[in-house]
């Protein structure tokens, strides 16, 4: 059954012109396109049917009575439970794409990104999809995870480049809003899970559940789950009927850390790995324990561990300087890439440069502020995409958590406090710019301008 007749099923209305294609993105729309406008959805709702419109879409299917436009509407009640079918009759080759899906609070892209380099290295096609962007396909997207139709496109095209497994990082909002109904999602990681996001979930308990929401999928057949997390008895329990897979710090009988990583003792083998922080050896964990239910040895997969990299902006060294741009922005994970650096460089005291973004959880910027001030030696507070909020407001949020005998440099101009923080960085010092990582971009106000922390690095030295 095509889209024309799908459609004609559902609201009995004959289609006198050929669908190419359905977005949710109205930037995506292009001639004889059909553009679907979900009420009360900020990046997908009715206020961009008129760009879709420009861009030549054809007809608009939308679930108000209240959208009037110049193409065809069609007005659908209950749309968004549609989405899925409408996906899968489009975008027929997307089910044979075996999907795994990554979740959890911090980590998703380093997992993703280790699974995806070890299966290449086993000459296994592979496809990445995450925070990163789409690897493999033209399409891009703002968010962790895509919407429906932009996945499913994106698997579509995989399918028929031959490519059989995809690596799908599955956001908290991805699961709510409903972007990866009908994957086939066959196996399910959790890193682990602390506050983030309060802003859309309102508390820590709806946030957990629906992140565990991925592991009672129907489709899932492997679960593999961080057991050093205290969530872990949590997500256990939404895995019943899977075959469930556990890592931990402790699979490891020997670690010891370096300036480079690690040497450690895994099932009898020697060797080093090329990353910094325990978080990163966890993530390892999670990949290795991923490619064993694809049937793959321990003497097969473990040789292949140190020649992992890290990814863009994930605890990435500038050069051969003691500098370190990184993701982290969200107190846990501010903890580790603090502790991170103390472990691997004892004799080095810790300087740190970040913010918090706008418009987003206020609840954890002082916890944020407190966590740098008991760990690091000094902070320098900036702007983080403060969006619509006033920059000083959630930098006085932040200082909440500091101790007032604490002495913290406040430079809202990020530019500006990074070169600062990078030509004054003492020999006995370590430098961590943390909260954007890979971002190339910042947003003040309604503008967002590009900004990359790692080429401002690279100019200041």
């Amino acid at each position: 059954m095509n889209i024309q007749q799908l459609l004609h099923n559902i609201v009995h209305t004959n289609f006198d012109f050929t669908i190419k294609n359905l977005w949710l993105n109205s930037k995506q729309v292009k001639n004889g396109d059909v553009f679907i406008a979900l009420q009360g959805t900020k990046q997908h709702g009715v206020d961009y049917i008129h760009q879709a419109i420009n861009n030549g879409c054809s007809c608009v299917l939308v679930d108000s009575q209240d959208v009037k436009c110049v193409v065809p509407t069609i007005r659908i009640d209950n749309l968004s439970a549609y989405l899925p079918t409408l996906a899968q009759r489009r975008y027929k080759n997307a089910l044979s794409v075996d999907v795994i899906g990554i979740t959890g609070t911090n980590g998703k892209t380093s997992v993703a990104y280790f699974i995806a380099q070890l299966l290449t290295q086993l000459d296994i096609k592979n496809a990445l999809i995450g925070t990163l962007g789409i690897s493999h396909a033209k399409a891009h997207h703002t968010h962790t995870t895509p919407d429906i139709f932009t996945l499913y496109s994106a698997l579509d095209n995989y399918a028929k480049s031959d490519i059989k497994i995809a690596v799908l990082e599955v956001s908290s909002h991805g699961i709510d809003q409903g972007r990866i109904a009908g994957l086939n999602i066959t196996r399910a990681v959790f890193t682990n899970f602390s506050q983030d996001h309060l802003d859309y979930h309102k508390d820590l308990n709806t946030y957990q559940k629906t992140k565990a929401q991925l592991f009672s999928l129907s489709s899932v057949e492997f679960a593999i789950l961080n057991r050093d997390d205290k969530y872990f008895d949590e997500f256990l329990k939404a895995t019943k009927g899977k075959k469930n897979i556990n890592f931990s710090l402790k699979d490891f009988d020997y670690i010891k850390p370096s300036e480079q990583g690690f040497l450690v003792t895994l099932k009898n083998y020697v060797l080093e790995i090329p990353l910094l922080g325990r978080f990163n050896l966890l993530n390892v964990l999670s990949a290795f324990n991923t490619l064993k239910t694809f049937g793959f040895k321990d003497e097969t997969i473990i040789p292949l561990l140190h020649k992992l990299s890290p990814p863009l902006g994930r605890m990435q060294k500038i050069d051969q300087h003691l500098i370190w741009v990184d993701y982290a922005h969200t107190p846990d994970a501010i903890k580790n890439a603090i502790k991170t650096l103390q472990e691997h460089y004892p004799a080095q005291k810790i300087r740190i440069v970040f913010g918090c973004g706008g418009n987003r959880d206020r609840n954890k910027r002082h916890k944020m502020g407190r966590i740098a001030s008991k760990l690091a030696n000094s902070i320098v507070l900036t702007n983080d995409n403060p969006r619509q909020e006033d920059p000083q407001s959630i930098i006085n949020d932040i200082l909440d958590g500091v101790d007032d005998n604490y002495n913290v440099e406040v430079i809202q101009d990020r530019k500006l406090a990074i070169e600062t923080a990078v030509t004054t960085l003492k020999d006995d010092e370590c430098l961590l710019i943390a909260g954007k990582g890979h971002e190339d971009f910042q947003i003040i106000g309604a503008k967002k301008m590009p900004f990359s922390d790692i080429e401002i690095v690279k100019n200041a030295l």
